[in-house]
């Protein structure tokens, strides 16, 4: 038997969540208190299935996540600090894309330009070298790859398909072809196919569309997705187009997808600037489901879909209304680390 790597899909067993604490020296020192009531949030329900990694840039920072947990009533035997400097708080971009194989380990490194150049990335690009270099994974082979690649904008079934949309990719890499790209994502990601979605984007997201606001798999046969169905919102004919796309792609069997339907959330505004709540941006751990939620009348219809997309799950919602306001929601902020992956 062949020893080639593998990437896990999200569902499968983890060994911990990484995630990056705010302080006031990164974006969120404008409302750093009720962000961290959010992270609070997010860091207390992954602390109660498994161990939480979690990045503070000093002993004043850790002393600042250890008050909010305790107050969240979280697990605090399962969180392990990590001293490590960072400039935002988005690990599913920074972080490492892990693959399995029989005797241990790759943690991929793409190259993080904070979604195109658009802010300071020089200390998270170089967070993945600097959680190896701690000696915090069991036989995991560290491995730099000059190509700039988002955790957030790609989608893996475990199985050798890959999801994403091309506007983001093509964004990033507008010198290459679509077949120069997919050649990457098979190589590096080890899949083989990608499904690529032309359609779909969120008003305030800064990412050129990350797959992992707008459409998600659920199993290997079945894919979670942000509807729209408000003939007045802006985003009615793109999330109609993208759900259109959803429809026509084939499993590696060459069977249709079974498609869950999110609701779609009443617009929230911050100082006339739309923000991008979406109810696709859930992290699936260790037996439970992480959804955001925005204080909306549609919650609860959405925990209701995700439940069936997920029926061996518990579903969890966690309030994300202060945690849009930087632009992205839950899944972005997590990175999962596969099973036996930590010492």
């Amino acid at each position: 038997m062949t020893d080639t790597p593998r990437f896990p899909a999200e569902w499968e067993p983890q060994s911990a969540i990484l995630m990056a604490w705010p302080h006031a020296g990164t974006d969120w020192a404008a409302r750093l208190e009720k962000t961290r009531g959010c992270f609070a949030g997010i860091a207390a329900a992954i602390s109660r299935h498994q161990t939480l990694l979690l990045l503070v840039s000093e002993a004043e920072v850790e002393d600042d996540a250890r008050t909010a947990l305790a107050q969240a009533d979280a697990d605090l035997a399962r969180v392990q600090f990590i001293t490590l400097p960072y400039n935002d708080t988005w690990l599913r971009d920074s972080g490492p894309i892990s693959l399995r194989h029989n005797e241990g380990f790759e943690l991929l490194d793409f190259h993080f330009t904070a979604w195109g150049g658009k802010f300071e990335a020089g200390l998270d690009d170089r967070i993945v070298s600097e959680l190896n270099r701690l000696g915090l994974f069991r036989n995991a082979r560290h491995r730099r790859i000059d190509f700039a690649l988002e955790g957030g904008g790609i989608e893996t079934d475990g199985a050798g398909t890959l999801l994403s949309t091309w506007h983001c990719l093509h964004e990033r890499h507008p010198e290459k072809s679509r077949a120069d790209i997919e050649a990457v994502l098979k190589s590096h990601l080890r899949q083989h196919r990608v499904l690529w979605l032309e359609h779909g984007y969120l008003e305030g997201d800064d990412t050129d569309a990350h797959i992992d606001t707008l459409a998600r798999f659920a199993s290997e046969t079945s894919i979670i997705y942000q509807a729209c169905d408000d003939p007045q919102d802006s985003h009615y004919s793109e999330l109609q187009a993208m759900a259109a796309e959803l429809g026509q792609l084939r499993t590696a069997e060459g069977k249709p997808y079974t498609l869950h339907a999110l609701p779609w959330p009443k617009p929230i505004m911050d100082e006339g600037r739309r923000l991008a709540a979406s109810y696709a941006n859930f992290l699936i751990i260790n037996g439970a489901v992480l959804m955001p939620v925005y204080a909306d009348a549609a919650d609860g219809r959405a925990l209701s879909v995700m439940q069936r997309a997920f029926p061996t799950h518990d579903i969890i919602g966690i309030p994300c209304r202060d945690l849009i306001w930087q632009n992205g929601s839950l899944h972005c902020c997590t990175m999962q680390l596969p099973e036996g992956l930590l010492k």
